[in-house]
């Protein structure tokens, strides 16, 4: 009786969170008349049916979360085993494994075996710091300029953990970013399940993810690449950004959801350097989702300073790197939240002069973010991302350029448009199909929706949100609507962009097979909307869709992972080890930025440059060196490399002789572009390009003719690489101490 006194029961207040929800609409107060009339006996039957439910949900969720984890070990073991068998690593010799992680991936590992090698942590992070052999005649700060705390921090943890004895440092290293790819796709079947409501939608991403491996990840070659750090963590802000937006999330929920958003925000950002552009990308998507409505003012500047606060830690994790704070998201964010602060009349008036408004506001966000980041970008002197601007620029034809730096990242195929074959490999495992036709149907329904929005607040409400739409959508299947859109537009310009768009592609896929949205407007349409066939329909279509993949790709699974293949490059084998054998540990090497980064992996010698483009003078200095490949004379190319500090230059055939792009792409056009000469081979040139005076170097120093033999002596040659050691000059050459 004295519980009576105090308020509701137990079982009241339970049965009153089943059976009322916020709406307070008639139908609901008639359960609650209904329920009150019950006796003691239907109470505790009531009672045992919720805690029964409650058992099912608890049963529910752990077997969703071990499938969850068993799909994401599955992937991890599946492409580390197609890792072994591409390159047989488990037999091959240290200098082999080296090699094998090609470009700039064998030089972000090498500061990974640098810190394993110094005598303590201490050194080794006052080696990073105070770098001077990255860059000759340069000294640099490592973790100012690059992201590679991943290799710091993996150094560490294989310092202090008791694992020496018995896991080689490579293994380590390898095993961990193989784990990051079960956390990846974790992330996936998380997103997909916390939309679709089951756990099915999580197993068939999961499932799509592996099946379209060859657009969804290159981990098994590219082990180091920066990209497959930081995507796992991207994957993991998606899905924490999607449990921040579901309806009626609790405020203490929201605030340990949003700690997490930033956790994950952090570990992109420090762990890859075109963070800032990808979370560009997501600020303007939120921007849209704001002005459309579909957040709130108070989730949209969360996740806004979420972003902010994130990028200035790696800013002070990177010593104050500038490009951080020159960075456009930082300026837009700036800019958005300025505006917004003083247009306080946005959302009210009618319908005509709310969508003049906001697209007054899209204009000066515009103009304003370009104002400060122009200024920012002065302030700091940065020009350290003006070769991104310049490679934009020249892409979508806003201007012809020869500008050297531009049209590298121009002819790269990673950087072109996205290949058609990739859709026919999308469609062979039925992931386009349903992709389209979620898309298409949820687009029609977001853009009712934000029409009912605009008219509902034009209206005269101006928060939250109507009681009674039309149209509506959830706010976090909008944001991944939004998502998928904005990073697919990104794929399309850029294909290296698609790992991106191809995992949230299959969580957004497998959403729209089995959540009720889709669903439910197809049996609206055929006038068959009821509770049984819509469990129905969501349930038995993914089963037969996971039935049918495995019976299709299974086969194709167990064949690929049946083929042996072996590493083989004795020519670059060779060339380390006479390099390791035969110069002084001090030498200066210089060459291609892809070959250089192995040099220093392998060796340990100084470069004159390297894959890590993102700095103005380093461009610079590449361009120079490059020049061994280009119409210039021995003196001229003596200069050069003299200048910066080389003692030995590498020269590659395959890159002398190139017949892998086509003309105009080929690294020596790049050059004689860049320097006015007319390109080789048939084809037509600019009528300003003019015949070289001199032949070109790489071809015309292995004839051993004066001046190329006064200058520069045949150390070492193979099949694929000529060595050269440049003498000093009896002319005293001009020191600039580098560029």
């Amino acid at each position: 009786m004295e519980a009576r006194r105090r308020g509701k029961s137990m079982q009241e207040r339970v049965l009153d969170s089943v059976f009322l929800d916020n709406s307070g609409s008639k139908e609901h107060t008639g359960v609650l008349k209904t329920r009150q009339g019950l006796d003691r006996s239907s109470w505790n039957s009531l009672w045992m049916r919720l805690n029964d439910l409650s058992c099912w949900q608890t049963v529910g969720m752990v077997a969703g979360l071990t499938l969850a984890g068993v799909i994401g070990l599955f992937h991890a073991w599946f492409v580390y085993s197609i890792h072994e068998n591409l390159l047989w690593f488990s037999q091959l010799e240290e200098v082999e494994r080296e090699i094998s992680f090609r470009t700039e991936c064998g030089l972000y590992y090498s500061y990974y075996k640098q810190m394993l090698s110094a005598s303590s942590i201490q050194e080794g992070l006052s080696e990073l710091i105070i770098d001077n052999t990255t860059e000759s005649m340069r000294t640099i700060n490592i973790l100012q300029r690059m992201n590679i705390y991943q290799e710091v921090l993996l150094s560490i943890l294989y310092r202090i953990l008791p694992i020496q004895s018995y896991l080689e440092p490579v293994y380590f290293y390898i095993y961990t970013v193989f784990a990051l790819q079960a956390v990846y796709v974790l992330a996936l079947f998380l997103t997909s399940w916390m939309l679709s409501e089951s756990w099915l939608a999580g197993t068939l991403a999961g499932v799509w993810y592996i099946l379209n491996r060859v657009d969804t990840t290159r981990v098994e070659f590219t082990i180091s690449l920066r990209e497959n750090w930081s995507l796992p963590f991207f994957a993991l802000q998606v899905a924490a950004i999607t449990c921040y937006l579901r309806p009626h999330l609790r405020l203490q929920h929201q605030r340990v959801v949003l700690w997490l958003v930033f956790v994950c925000t952090l570990c992109f950002c420090l762990t890859w350097q075109f963070n800032q552009f990808i979370l560009l990308v997501q600020a303007f998507l939120i921007f849209t989702l704001d002005s459309l409505d579909f957040l709130t003012a108070e989730q949209a500047t969360s996740l806004y300073l979420v972003q902010v606060l994130s990028l200035l830690c790696v800013w002070l994790l990177q010593f104050c790197n500038s490009m951080v704070l020159g960075s456009l998201v930082l300026s837009f964010i700036v800019a958005v939240l300025f505006i917004k602060h003083f247009q306080t009349g946005l959302k009210t008036g009618g319908f005509v002069m709310r969508v003049g408004k906001l697209a007054l506001h899209a204009v000066l966000v515009l103009a304003l973010t370009l104002i400060i980041n122009y200024t920012a970008k002065r302030v700091l002197q940065l020009r350290s991302d003006e070769h991104i601007f310049k490679f934009i620029k020249a892409k979508f034809g806003l201007g012809a350029t020869r500008d050297f730096d531009a049209s590298l990242y121009l002819c790269e195929e990673a950087f072109g448009l996205l290949p058609l074959d990739t859709f026919d490999r999308l469609a062979a495992t039925l992931l386009l199909y349903p992709y389209l036709c979620t898309l298409l149907v949820l687009a029609i329904v977001l853009a009712l929706a934000a029409l009912t929005n605009l008219r509902e607040f034009g209206a005269g409400r101006t928060s939250g949100v109507p009681e009674e739409m039309a149209f509506s959508m959830r706010p976090d299947v909008a944001y991944n609507l939004l998502h998928t859109v904005f990073f697919g537009l990104l794929a399309f310009s850029t294909m290296r962009m698609k790992y991106l768009w191809t995992g949230h592609m299959c969580a957004f896929t497998a959403f729209g097979v089995c959540g009720k949205e889709m669903w439910t407007l197809c049996l609206r349409v055929i006038h068959c909307n009821t509770e049984g066939k819509l469990k129905l329909i969501r349930y038995s279509v993914p089963v037969v869709l996971l039935a049918f993949l495995y019976y299709k790709f299974w086969p194709k699974l167990t064949e690929e992972l049946s083929e042996l293949r072996e590493f083989f490059d004795p020519d670059t084998v060779e060339l380390m080890t006479w390099i390791s054998s035969k110069t002084p540990k001090r030498a200066v090497f210089a060459g291609s930025m892809q070959l250089l980064a192995g040099i220093k992996l392998c060796t340990g010698r100084v470069l004159t440059n390297h894959p890590h483009y993102e700095d103005q003078a380093l461009r610079e200095r590449t361009r120079q060196v490059y020049q061994i490949y280009a119409r210039q004379s021995a003196e001229e190319v003596h200069r050069l490399l003299r200048s910066i500090g080389a003692d030995y230059v590498v020269l590659e055939d395959s890159i002398c002789y190139e017949r892998r792009h086509s003309r105009g792409c080929r690294l020596r056009d790049l050059l004689d572009l860049a320097n006015g000469h007319i390109m080789d081979g048939p084809g037509e040139n600019d009528p300003d390009l003019v015949p070289a005076s001199h032949p070109r170097f790489c071809q015309a120093v292995k004839t051993g003719d004066p001046p190329y033999s006064t200058l520069f002596t045949r150390v070492f040659h193979n099949k694929t690489f000529n060595v050269y050691k440049l003498k000093k000059s009896k002319k005293k050459g001009k020191k600039d101490g580098g560029v």
